[in-house]
């Protein structure tokens, strides 16, 4: 059963929905209109809020405007009519809450485990910043600062204030930010530091998955490799980024000829189900080992450098272990 409503609040007769306009406060200044329109039309499809921009049918001071744009004081957002799903709109959202890393007025920095999506969307019906703003009924504001990929444990940023998170978005578009990931690679790895600079292209699958590949023409995208540990069929790397592409990392290793080992869409399928179960040299590993384990960045509010880490799960610390005294230690 399908209804007509239209966001945030105010509702039109149901014969005739008509669209809203919004004039965007210095509260709300800053954020990418995607971001605003997914938050404000709560239940409402996430492909269908992106067609309603590419249809032009959102329109800022009269004018189109594509999703990367960034609202301003003053603006007046025009929404129309939007279509919500009635099961969508009173699914009940189970609170819960994760392992807090760091959390003040301004932020809240969580270490997320593996498995669980960071929102709602791509038949997930919540995730992390769901469960957090059901648990947190009393929170004012609660947003994500950045994301994580589903199967990828570790830091995740999530801003408390407007200001917080505008000026997060800043740093992290002025490469002012330090993010380091831990991950476990197939073969013989070779190099102290390498840098990776592979073009990323976005598409979808037939089946509707979100995919990356190597293509020129695409984004620029830039990753450095420092080995930590090596054995004789894996290795040990932190991964720096230096552009934050969606799964930079793995199609970055992948294409390069390291797998990530459990990554399910662009890994060693093989190796990955013989990892399922310990051998004689080795234990189990049943997830993708890959863990965003250190942020470096500004405080927002204090000017302060603030570095956070997140400590490598039980299971991935597990496997290390498993493999025996490596070849090769990285002097740190």
């Amino acid at each position: 059963m399908q209804k007509d409503v239209v966001p945030p609040s105010s509702q039109p007769a149901p014969l005739q929905p008509q669209a809203q306009f919004v004039t965007i406060t210095e509260e709300e200044a800053g954020q990418r209109i995607d971001n605003y329109l997914l938050r404000i039309c709560k239940g409402v499809p996430k492909s269908h809020v992106y067609r309603i921009l590419r249809s032009g049918e959102v329109r800022v001071n009269k004018g189109r405007i594509d999703q990367m744009y960034r609202l301003e004081s003053g603006d007046v957002v025009r929404i129309p009519p939007v279509r919500i799903a009635e099961k969508a709109s009173q699914a009940a959202v189970p609170g819960a809450e994760f392992a807090i890393l760091h959390e003040d007025a301004h932020l809240l920095i969580i270490d997320k485990p593996c498995g669980v999506a960071v929102h709602g969307g791509s038949g997930v019906s919540y995730g992390v910043i769901e469960q957090l703003r059901a648990s947190r009924p009393d929170a004012k504001f609660l947003e994500l600062v950045h994301r994580l990929d589903r199967e990828t444990s570790g830091l995740l940023l999530l801003a408390k204030k407007r200001s917080a998170l505008t000026n997060l978005h800043e740093q992290m578009r002025d490469g002012l930010t330090d993010k380091r990931y831990l991950t476990m690679v197939a073969g013989d790895w070779q190099n102290a530091r390498q840098h990776v600079k592979l073009p990323l292209h976005k598409y979808t699958t037939a089946e509707g998955e979100r995919r990356v590949c190597v293509q020129a023409g695409g984004m620029e995208s830039h990753t450095v490799f420092s080995l930590l540990r090596k054995w004789q069929r894996f290795a040990l790397l932190e991964a720096e980024l230096k552009t934050g592409r969606t799964h930079q990392i793995r199609v970055h290793l992948a294409s390069s000829g390291f797998p990530i080992l459990g990554d399910d869409k662009y890994g060693d399928f093989a190796l990955n189900r013989i990892l399922l179960k310990a051998d004689d040299s080795r234990g189990a590993l049943k997830r993708m080992f890959l863990h965003a384990h250190q942020i470096t960045f500004t405080h927002p509010e204090t000017g302060k450098p603030m570095t956070i880490n997140a400590p490598l799960p039980a299971e991935c610390e597990r496997f290390l272990v498993s493999l025996g005294k490596p070849l090769t230690t990285a002097k740190r």
